[in-house]
């Protein structure tokens, strides 16, 4: 039987339907984690997104003789365009049986929506900003994947290389051993930096102080620091606010690192959360009935494990060792709550000065994932 490319309206009932595909095609797989629906369906759906003032998106899943098989969405920011002078649509939450007719027929359509509206190039997999999910897995089949990151088979690469799509960057990801006791170097290197620019660490106890205090100064340092980073969005004011209201209610707040100078003035941030992959597997998705009782046994129950969010430093104190404050902070909270284990999440293949945070820590890396390119 041939395949069927249906374009999904962007509403609800249907967007279910496609982020439900993408679950069930990895009901057995052991290292696939899945996203809660209800968020994925609100981070497509134009009236929910912020990200829709200035993205214009589709989604389109394939089907053969009445059943799903595939999907994939297309995106452009014409933020990032402008930015940077391309025009570069974008490819994401793509998810496909091993058939290359399928995956053939779900990259057509994407990149003929895409040339309709004057692309030239297709880029993926992205989503609206990075703080969806992003790059393909080609290495670390066999580990478990994070709340932040995507799993795929590993014919996915197969599948994206035989339709013309090349390397276009790379991110690697470590499991880097939590140690007993804040390394030496990491001591000192605070010590000079609080006493040479007046920087200390601040702990809260209450989400609404941290949101009211350093909320939007959270997410302006964010735009700041990861400013020229690979296909960076900057987040609109509609943005911030929506992710000051989603996602801080949701973090452990002595998993994050507030640095400040003198006047308070905040300087560096490392947000972590007790990791998430085990529990999001038991929701298989859902919040409810039960699966919001699992995610909060992944936050504050018995975990090994902790995921190390994003770490972000002003310009100005970039290569300073201000990363040193953060460890100092959280090492020894991650041993009180019996972590082992941090995973990186993404971090760029070239980006040398992130990369080499790690060289006093015993770490491997696992897992490497791709961004593809391809000219239409």
């Amino acid at each position: 039987m041939s395949v069927e490319i249906r374009q999904i309206p962007l509403e609800k009932k249907e967007l279910k339907k496609f982020v439900k595909f993408g679950i069930d095609l990895y009901s057995d797989s052991s290292c696939y984690v899945p996203p809660l629906i209800f968020d994925e369906v609100e981070t497509l759906l134009p009236g929910k997104n912020p990200a829709f003032d200035y993205c214009e998106a589709s989604a389109f899943m394939a089907y053969r003789g009445g059943v799903p098989v595939g999907r994939i969405a297309v995106i452009i920011n014409n933020v990032v365009n402008e930015r940077s002078g391309r025009k570069e649509a974008r490819f994401g939450f793509v998810d496909f049986v091993d058939d290359a007719e399928v995956s053939q027929a779900l990259f057509s359509a994407a990149e003929n929506w895409a040339r309709g509206r004057g692309m030239a190039e297709m880029i993926g997999p992205m989503g609206f900003t990075d703080m969806d999910h992003e790059g393909m897995l080609i290495e670390g089949f066999d580990e478990m994947g994070t709340m932040a990151t995507i799993y795929n088979y590993p014919y996915y690469p197969n599948h994206i290389e035989r339709l013309g799509y090349n390397k276009d960057v790379d991110w690697v990801e470590y499991r880097v051993d939590v140690p007993a006791d804040v390394p030496e170097k990491h001591r000192r290197i605070s010590d000079i930096v609080r006493r040479k620019y007046g920087l200390k660490s601040l702990k809260f106890t209450s989400r609404k102080a941290i949101k009211e205090q350093y909320g939007q100064a959270l997410f302006e340092l964010i735009n700041e620091a990861y400013d020229s980073l690979y296909g960076y969005s900057p987040l609109s004011q509609r943005q911030i606010d929506y992710y000051i209201s989603k996602y801080l209610d949701l973090i452990r707040l002595d998993c994050v690192s507030v640095v400040v100078d003198s006047d308070d003035r905040l300087v560096a941030l490392g947000i972590s959360i007790p990791s998430l992959s085990k529990a999001l597997r038991r929701t298989r998705g859902r919040l409810f009935p039960f699966g919001w009782w699992h995610l909060l046994r992944g936050i504050y129950g018995k975990n090994d494990t902790v995921d190390l969010l994003l770490i972000a430093v002003k310009k100005e104190y970039m290569s300073r060792g201000v990363n040193a404050l953060i460890f100092e902070d959280l090492i020894p909270v991650y041993n009180k709550h019996g972590f082992k284990v941090a995973e990186s999440n993404l971090e760029l293949e070239g980006n040398e000065s992130v990369r080499l945070q790690w060289q006093y820590f015993n770490r491997r890396q696992h897992r490497r994932r791709r961004a593809y390119r391809k000219s239409l």
